[in-house]
């Protein structure tokens, strides 16, 4: 599989997994999907561990969906696509549920199932220079995986702006919406 898609430590009880994915802005892809929704159930039964933080390596810290991969998925079958759904609806459930306080690191953009992500963890910190958008309008779709945790996060007014506008917002704007709980300078 080449360079691990994850990277998981673990310091002081606390465990971090780092989107490793940094050449396509840490898009996920079934692979990541899977590698990060096994880390966290591992994560979820180990007992040394007290905390989660969700980190993303280079200049992004989840640009959502890999595009090659989306677009792969006009070749599988029904059940294929429908499977891999599921798998991303796993993931984004066993993040929400985990038993564990789960920390969102967020630096650089933060784009459509990046924002699922962090929707789905229990806090959010983000940079100064952090910049957000549900841009899947901009292809035609709808966000229906993450639009849960995001109406959960932000409110339903507030999800229906940024789902149908698919507009770029800064971290100001996501700490007033309640998309992350805390903003930071970008050294921190």
């Amino acid at each position: 599989m080449g360079e691990d898609s994850l990277l998981l430590s673990v310091e002081d009880e606390v465990a971090t997994l780092t989107l490793n994915r940094p050449d396509v802005h840490n898009t996920f892809n079934d692979e990541l999907i899977e590698r990060l929704s096994g880390a966290l159930e591992d994560i979820g039964n180990d007992a040394t561990v007290r905390a989660v933080v969700l980190a993303g390596r280079g200049k992004s810290f989840c640009a959502g969906a890999d595009l090659n991969w989306m677009r792969a998925s006009v070749d599988h079958s029904e059940a294929e696509n429908l499977a891999d759904a599921n798998r991303l609806a796993e993931l984004l459930h066993r993040l929400d549920t985990l038993r564990k306080p789960t920390v969102a690191l967020v630096h650089g953009p933060a784009m459509a199932g990046g924002i699922g992500l962090i929707c789905a963890c229990d806090i959010a910190i983000a940079a100064r220079s952090a910049v957000f958008a549900l841009t899947e309008v901009r292809l035609g779709l709808i966000p229906a995986m993450i639009s849960p945790y995001v109406i959960a996060a932000i409110g339903a007014r507030n999800a229906r702006r940024y789902v149908l506008t698919g507009e770029r917002f800064d971290a100001g704007e996501a700490a007033r919406i309640g998309l992350v709980h805390e903003v930071v300078p970008d050294d921190a």
